[in-house]
């Protein structure tokens, strides 16, 4: 393979740290005046997040008298709060569930359930929702945090007025015996506080998988899964990155989702870097203003919000001069998104790949390759990848194959699960990622398919992947999402939705441009135009959604 396309081949150190609170430790101790996380215009230095992250670790196992290797929920979206509590929890030696703030009641009642939480912090916004289930779940003392408890007095008029805001839409809520989270960190500042001695074996989170394939399930990661890979990560990077302590990483995903978790928080600390939070996403002129306000140095992001964001007029107006690095994850990275954002950055988009089971990172592209290359790269050092076939063989080279990955990110399996961890687990510790890949010539790896969403058009595989990113490539179609749908005649037939960037755009101008660069059988046989598609808090197209949308019976016109 070429050496020009192979990433660093620097030692892996892993041992460098005993744990998640000594990697904040050696960050505090290197870096204390430093801005650590900013949000709305307030900062926490690393001394700051130092004093409080203690005070709440010393809170929950001195007042509430949580034990090591018990479970706290962390039901916020991206605010200073939220890495205050998460090395809180961490320096305790407790576990971090993290949950997802849109969840309804039955999927916050699963997971608190499933995880056996003692404790929870949640931001005041979704307390409505916890009332409703709480009573079922074994979750005994909640800590409740408004939006601005850790603003401080630089909120600004502006700040302010948005806060009101917020609070007239926080639903009516009552929690029986609740804690505010500033009470918190004032009593715990008046009690002693040593870290807990905590070893990379012990777990750290239990991180939940989406569920698509009913209910989610706690995938188990330890301090030496997650320092493992900030270690691969931070030496795929580190060329690009620049010098540590001068790194100000952009955060508009959000934390506890494992992608920005392991990069935009835990990373950044390891780098002595500044984390810029953003608290809602999908509010792209509040992400332009951040991205504006910030002498921004790298960003991560899923597809969907750098096309957004490639498309906006004042995205094009930002000044580009110290970006250094731009990282998309969480889903493929289509080729005309890559392009457009090349033209208005300047920036290669560098596509990785990974999973919430692999902490995450697996595979990645060199980050001064300085070109698309539409697959997702390499394997990270340490990290071993297999594809296989049905019967768990190694498919020729260049065969698709699952792939399968084996290296000390790997998770230690399923919480409480033994049956879900054997069925994705084979003999020689390979963990099957449910994802279909193959080896380019050039020795990338390429991703294919998820594997249920492979779609099998009178026998041929057609993979939903490479149909979106032809249509995309349209210039007048801003987004697209492909399904199977039952057909008499073929078995199944290719539909797409598509979200026009011209209302001009039609059916058939749409199907000639398909059949220019896509043979017969992967034609689509059926177009539907929609104002959006279905999407997840990340932004990831859901087919699944789609695919539900769609009557049982229903047929493709043969």
């Amino acid at each position: 393979m070429d050496s020009r396309h192979s990433h660093p081949n620097t030692a892996l150190e892993l041992d460098r740290f005993a744990s998640l609170g000594d990697m904040l430790a050696a960050s505090v101790k290197q870096y204390p005046a430093r801005t650590a996380f900013c949000n709305m215009g307030a900062t926490l230095s690393y001394r700051e997040l130092d004093r409080l992250s203690a005070a709440f670790a010393a809170y929950l196992t001195q007042e509430l008298g949580l034990k090591p290797g018990e479970r706290v929920a962390l039901m916020m979206p991206n605010l200073l709060q939220y890495p205050v509590a998460l090395y809180g929890v961490l320096r305790a030696g407790l576990v971090v569930v993290n949950v997802n703030p849109l969840y309804t009641p039955r999927e916050l009642e699963h997971q608190l359930k499933d995880s056996g939480a003692r404790a929870m912090v949640i931001v005041e916004n979704f307390a409505a929702v916890l009332q409703q289930v709480i009573a079922n779940t074994p979750v005994e003392k909640v800590i409740v945090t408004a939006v601005g408890d850790l603003l401080g007095p630089v909120k600004g008029a502006l700040v302010n007025m948005v806060l009101r805001h917020i609070k007239k839409m926080v639903p009516a809520w009552s929690l029986p015996d609740e804690i505010r989270f500033n009470a918190v960190l004032a009593q715990g500042l008046k009690l002693p506080w040593q870290d807990a001695k905590v070893r990379q074996t012990d777990i750290a989170f239990l991180q939940y998988t989406g569920g698509t394939t009913g209910l989610s399930k706690g995938a188990i990661l330890t301090h030496g899964n997650l320092l493992a890979n900030m270690e691969q990560t931070y030496l795929v990077v580190h060329p690009a990155l620049g010098e540590d302590g001068k790194v100000v990483m952009a955060t508009p995903l959000p934390l506890y989702h494992i992608l920005a978790l392991a990069i935009n928080c835990l990373l950044v600390t390891r780098a002595g870097g500044t984390s810029v939070l953003m608290s809602n996403p999908r509010d792209l002129p509040a992400v332009i203003k951040d991205l504006a306000r910030h002498p921004i140095t790298c960003m991560t992001g899923v597809n969907t919000l750098f096309n957004a964001l490639a498309n906006h007029p004042d995205f094009a107006k930002l000044d580009f001069s110290r970006w250094k690095i731009t990282v998309g994850g969480g889903a493929a990275i289509q080729q005309a998104v890559a392009e457009r954002w090349k033209a208005v950055t300047g920036l290669t988009l560098i596509e990785g790949y990974g999973l919430t089971e692999t902490s995450p990172l697996v595979s990645a592209n060199p980050v001064l390759l300085g070109r698309y290359t539409g697959s997702i790269g390499l394997p990270i050092p340490g990290t071993e990848i297999a594809l296989r076939d049905e019967e768990g063989r190694d498919v020729a080279r260049g065969e698709p194959g699952e792939l399968c990955v084996r290296g000390p990110q790997v998770m230690q399996g399923y919480w409480q699960r033994p049956d879900e961890t054997a069925k994705v687990f084979h003999a020689d510790g390979f963990l099957a990622t449910g994802d279909i890949a193959q080896l380019t010539e050039q020795g990338f790896y390429k991703l294919v398919d998820r594997k249920k969403d492979m779609i099998l058009v009178s026998g041929f595989n057609v993979y939903p992947n490479e149909i979106e990113d032809v249509v995309a490539r349209h210039p007048e179609v801003l987004e697209a999402a492909c399904i199977g749908v039952p057909d008499e005649r073929t078995g199944e037939a290719v539909k797409i939705f598509v979200v026009k960037r011209h209302p001009g755009l039609t059916e058939e101008a749409l199907i000639k441009h398909c059949r220019t660069h896509l043979t017969a059988y992967k034609v689509p046989r059926q177009i539907v135009f929609r104002d959006e598609l279905p999407k997840t808090n990340i932004g990831k197209i859901l087919r699944r959604d789609l695919r539900e949308e769609m009557p049982a019976q229903a047929t493709a016109n043969a």
